[in-house]
């Protein structure tokens, strides 16, 4: 018996690809999640995000206040068999204010996908995001979107990633043209062109050709197009680094395709050539050791908490990633941090906030657990040994501000709300060191955060709150034998967090290098002990 499950948990591992896709807001990143799921059969109709005011919305970003603003705020995992793969995607919020959340679905992914914009490159939200998955050494592909637009040449995009990343890159395809011009890109690969025929591309229409010199694309471009198509080759050919599968696993040189989302271009292409190339499950980090995934007993971890995905139903759902072994509904795995045995009874998988309840599901995937107040970002569950994985990253919140309840009435609701959104990782809470339970303090990574969690206040929890903006600007967890709260009192305050730990909230880095100065045996820690 252990044998054939042994077997099957190596052929299902052999198909998964999980994968996050990485860029800046606006390169198209939620249009090109729907474009792969469109091949993947998972959904008939791509919505397009720019399409506010239309009932179609774009499957992955499910929530009230994304449709209304046309933006990804939450992070969405989505799931779909394609070519013998089964592929999940994990949607990360493309918007800097939600990078926490973005940072921590990072470490459920395998790889990345990093969509860039070939008018803007490389932007600033694409450079801290890349820089996690290289952190992580996790293999990066990329793809540059909006080819139907005007934007910089395939060169200029290829010395910027060097230059802002530090990656080498290698073009697995080249483009014919680009915005009014383009009519197609060359697979250097497969020797073909792909033929660009505007916003038709219901059927991909493919020519096979001999090599670039090919006299069927001088026909198809024209002269100009062609000679510089082939100038750009033969440069690349000499000059260019050669494709190198190993390179590629250690996420030190990235694949680039090139195509337009929003116009199906280019897109089953670089699913299909991802899929090839893309890695499966790896071992994951514990405090023990190594966990391989075909490994037979069950392990996973909780890397996102979402509340009320489902509003009618106020549930709350944990995101586990299954790191080992083959998971069945309603089996019993151990809590490690609780340390008690529960019952896995109502497991979900989804297309966004569309769920299905899922029988087995095997690493590399992601469920959803109903999730009754007992699970944290970070948790692990497991079957037979206690594993626990590494860490999951937290971040010091940059902005704050005192929160008031308009309705004194309405305190058990905003005590729940809080509690919810807190353990979501939405947004981190302080309170005053002298113990008013009314001096809340809420700190976030980016501005937005304090708007959606104002609008989800009122939206799920229906309570009308107030926030009053305050001057601090960073928060440093202390550690010390003896605590004077009177030495924080000049452009700072102490509070304490959730778990009752002490943090200072500094108005500027000048007064917090000096409070480091004054408390040399103080420990000022970034992120909580």
């Amino acid at each position: 018996m252990s044998q054939t499950l042994s077997n099957e948990i190596e052929q299902e591992v052999d198909k998964r690809r999980t994968f996050a896709i990485i860029s800046h807001p606006d390169a198209g990143k939620t249009t090109l999640t729907e474009k792969l799921l469109l091949f993947g059969g998972a959904i008939r109709l791509a919505g397009s995000v720019k399409a506010r005011k239309a009932s179609r919305h774009a499957t992955s970003d499910w929530m009230e206040i994304e449709k209304q603003r046309g933006i990804s705020v939450t992070s969405s995992v989505m799931q779909f068999d394609y070519l013998g793969h089964r592929v999940n995607i994990l949607d990360t919020p493309g918007h800097q204010d939600f990078s926490e959340d973005t940072y921590r679905t990072l470490t459920a992914a395998d790889s990345a996908v990093m969509l860039i914009d070939v008018a803007k490159g490389v932007e600033a939200q694409t450079i801290k995001l890349f820089q996690v998955c290289r952190k992580r050494g996790i293999p990066i592909f990329t793809f540059i979107n909006k080819l139907d637009r005007e934007g910089q040449s395939p060169f200029e995009l290829m010395e910027e990633l060097e230059r802002v990343l530090g990656i080498r890159s290698v073009p697995m395809n080249w483009p014919i043209g680009m915005g009014r011009e383009l009519c197609g890109v060359y697979d250097r690969m497969k020797n073909q062109v792909e033929l660009f025929q505007g916003n038709d591309h219901s059927t991909i229409e493919v020519r096979e050709v001999e090599d670039y010199n090919d006299p069927i694309i001088r026909e198809m471009a024209g002269d100009y197009l062609h000679d510089q198509l082939v100038q750009d080759l033969e440069l690349l050919d000499v000059a260019g680094d050669p494709f190198d599968y190993e390179k590629v696993q250690a996420g030190e040189l990235t694949p680039i395709f090139f195509g337009s989302a929003v116009n199906n271009f280019g897109v089953q292409t670089f699913l299909e050539n991802f899929l090839e190339l893309a890695p499966k499950p790896a071992p994951r980090m514990s405090t023990s050791g190594s966990v391989d995934p075909t490994n037979e007993k069950f392990s996973g971890y909780v890397f996102k908490i979402q509340a009320n995905m489902n509003p009618a139903h106020r549930d709350r759902i944990a995101f586990l990633r299954i790191c080992s072994g083959r998971f069945e509904r309603g089996m019993s795995v151990k809590h490690v941090r609780a340390g008690k045995d529960i019952k896995l009874s109502q497991p979900q998988q989804f297309l966004a906030q569309d769920r299905d309840i899922v029988e087995t599901a095997y690493p590399g995937d992601i469920i959803g657990l109903f999730d009754p107040g007992i699970f944290r970002i970070g948790d692990s569950l497991s079957q037979g040994s206690e594993v626990v994985f590494d860490e999951l990253p937290t971040f010091s919140p940059e902005i704050f501000a005192k929160v008031t309840v308009k309705n004194a009435l309405k305190h058990k609701q905003y005590q729940k709300g809080i509690d919810q959104l807190t353990e979501e990782g939405t947004i981190q809470v302080f309170y005053t060191a002298s113990g008013f339970a009314d001096e809340t303090i809420l700190g976030v990574v980016g501005h937005l955060q304090f708007e959606v969690f104002e609008y989800r206040m009122k939206g799920e929890y229906g309570v009308d709150i107030q926030l009053h903006r305050m001057p601090f600007q960073f928060a440093r967890w202390i550690v010390d034998d003896k605590i004077d709260p009177s030495k924080f009192r000049i452009n700072s305050t102490l509070v304490k967090d959730k778990k009752g730990n002490y943090v200072v909230l500094f108005e500027n880095e000048y007064a917090m290098r000096t409070a480091m100065d004054k408390n040399p045996t103080m420990k000022f820690l970034e992120t909580a002990p």
